[in-house]
């Protein structure tokens, strides 16, 4: 009988050799046998499993089963065995055309540097299995010879540092050795063979112990690359994914000296001058250049979100976002989809948030505020603090829908958030809490942009701890209790707890405009977002509503508000509030909502002056 390999039943089935793997691992191909690393397949061979099952109560063909979104899944893989996967492969070409010594990618938590690093592993490293399926049908495959000769070359060591967030520094520092002494583990062939001499074997066994000192884990990553580099005969590769957080999280709860100075130390004896490495890839957030983590390190290429060079392989282009919708038959929801997760630009290529996009996905395109419950907000919730009242001007600024032109350092520190205010919108644009509209670059190596908040998503961020914050002391529940009226349209119940807001918060009224006032009431507005879409600032009939509340459930009301500044008294206030209102159906600002089929519209005019607001409505 002639056996074939996989991938010549690959090509005879018209399947990826990916499937072909995966169909011989779970017994559906008759006869399939595993010879050593790879599988014999007989010629005449064919499925065992049907090629129409039940699925969902329904007979159904295998190809129109569709793959689901890997929520959460950073295992490369996994992610291209089980799931839908969006081909960014192209990076390693990307790579291997600059060969860089060390690569530093920062960029937003959850934009896929974590599965981005992973495929590295993947495609780089030396293993007894053959790996090269996983890339076979990919597009770096098809780039040529000198590209696929990298794939399964080099030791690769891989550390990730994302899950390292603890409130005290020895907690920190425990954790960090037990990740290092894993990864040693992993590589416990360099114990075999006698090819690594007597004091490595030894620091290794203290290291995996758990007895090696700090001096000794400052060296640990020099050390396994050595001990690689002489039992394969070939330098190694290392991978840090997400190696400032360890660094955020000191700054957070007070050790930020300890783990800037031993991630220091970690760096410079593996990274800098190292004979024994072959490549080096980090992601994180922050550069954090300045605190001198990676001294003296002329073979470092850091690719911030300012780059054009690798800016489309972290998140989603417009076009990768198409090909998904139309995967999954929703071509229609690209407008939504644009309206809730794109806006970012990283180089010169606009992306989409990939974790808002793939949960969008899953939850049967229902739009939420996914990305803001992946991880702690606290950073944002400092800078706020710490803002200057100009600065908290242009914050609620950026909440309207405006931008703000400011300059922007790439390599701003955590420190600098409560010395230089100014530095808050570099920290934003690199987290990913701002994006960048126009650039200009400096010779000092900075930029002048023009920034703006992204999409409707990371607007509720910005609602929800302004709001927190301005609140302060009157109580979440006064802002509960005033967004419940709003949907229960109780109008004297509003107009009573926002002027018993308007008391506990005095100390922000002596200098207070429109633009505050509005800012205000969109954060109380936000409140409601599991009903209502928020919107300000928006074209519709003949000029731009201040807010509207467009409803997200059936039958629900619309809302429009106008907000006017009264001079001085309290005829001025009632005036001012029947202006507001007048100017809603004058500029037929409920046009928009009545063009998307809201037959229930309620007009709100309010006032403010100082401590006092004044509420009129029209239904």
């Amino acid at each position: 009988m002639r056996y074939l390999n996989i991938n010549e039943t690959a090509d005879r089935m018209g399947l990826t050799p990916r499937r072909i793997q995966q169909l011989c691992k779970n017994g559906e191909i008759e006869g399939a046998e595993k010879r050593g690393r790879y599988w014999a397949i007989p010629e005449s061979s064919g499925f065992v499993a049907e090629e129409v099952s039940e699925y969902g109560g329904k007979r159904i063909s295998r190809n129109e089963i569709k793959l689901p979104m890997p929520i959460g899944v950073s295992d490369y893989k996994n992610a291209v065995t089980n799931y839908y996967y969006v081909d960014k492969t192209l990076l390693i070409k990307d790579f291997v055309d600059a060969l860089p010594k060390v690569s530093l990618f920062t960029r937003p938590r959850r934009f896929g540097k974590t599965l981005a690093m992973d495929m590295l592993k993947v495609f780089f490293e030396k293993t007894s299995e053959d790996t090269s399926v996983f890339f076979r049908d990919k597009a770096i495959w098809k780039c040529g010879e000198r590209y696929r000769s990298f794939q399964g070359q080099f030791p690769v060591i891989y550390l990730t540092f994302k899950d390292n967030k603890y409130d005290d520094w020895n907690k920190a520092y425990s954790d960090l050795c037990k990740s290092i002494a894993l990864e040693f583990d992993r590589h416990s062939e360099v114990l075999t063979g006698g090819k690594c001499s007597r004091n490595l074997l030894k620091d290794y066994e203290k290291i995996v112990s758990g007895r090696a000192g700090q001096v000794e884990m400052s060296r640990a990553l020099f050390t396994l690359s050595k001990m690689l580099h002489e039992y394969y005969d070939v330098p190694a590769i290392i991978i840090i994914d997400e190696y400032d957080t360890p660094i955020q999280q000191g700054f957070l709860h007070g050790y930020y000296e300890n783990a800037v100075s031993f991630i220091r130390n970690l760096f410079s004896s593996a990274f800098k001058d190292n004979s024994d490495l072959a490549y080096g890839f980090l992601t994180g957030i922050l550069r954090v250049a300045k605190e001198s983590i990676f001294s003296g390190m002329n073979n470092l290429k850091v690719n911030s979100v300012m780059e054009k060079r690798y800016s489309e392989y972290f998140g989603f282009t417009v076009q990768e976002v198409r090909e998904i919708l139309k995967y999954y038959g929703h071509e229609e929801k690209l407008e939504e989809i644009v309206e809730w997760y794109d806006g970012y630009r990283f180089g010169d290529t606009e992306v989409f948030n990939p974790w808002s996009v793939v949960n969008y996905i899953d939850e049967e395109f229902s739009p939420k505020a996914f990305w803001q419950s992946t991880g702690s907000n606290d950073i944002i919730g400092e800078i706020i603090t710490n803002a200057t009242p100009e600065i908290m001007g242009e914050l609620r600024t950026l909440v309207q829908g405006k931008s703000v032109v400011t300059y922007i350092d790439t390599s701003v520190i955590y420190p600098e958030i409560k010395e230089k205010p100014s530095s808050i919108y570099s920290f934003l644009l690199v987290a990913g809490y701002l994006t960048n509209r126009e650039t200009t670059q400096l010779e000092d190596g900075g930029y002048m942009c023009r920034v703006a908040i992204p999409n409707k998503e990371i607007a509720y961020v910005y609602s929800k701890e302004i709001l927190e914050r301005l609140l302060n002391g009157a109580g979440e529940s006064t802002a509960i209790r005033i967004g419940r009226a709003i949907y229960e349209k109780d109008f004297e119940e509003m107009e009573k707890n926002i002027s018993d807001y308007l008391l506990k918060t005095a100390s922000y009224y002596d200098t207070a405009d429109e633009a505050f006032y509005q800012g205000l009431v969109l954060g109380l507005c936000a409140i409601l977002n599991k009903r209502y879409d928020v919107l300000s600032n928006r074209e519709s009939g003949l000029g731009r509503f201040d807010i509207q509340l467009f409803p997200r459930i059936s039958g629900l009301p619309g809302f429009i508000f106008e907000l006017k500044i009264a001079e001085n008294s309290k005829s001025d206030l009632e005036r001012k509030a029947t202006e507001a209102l007048k100017q809603i159906s004058d500029k037929k600002y409920d046009t928009e909502l009545k063009k998307r089929g809201v037959k229930s519209i309620i007009k709100i005019g309010m006032a403010f002056h100082g401590k006092n607001a004044i509420v009129k409505k029209e239904i």
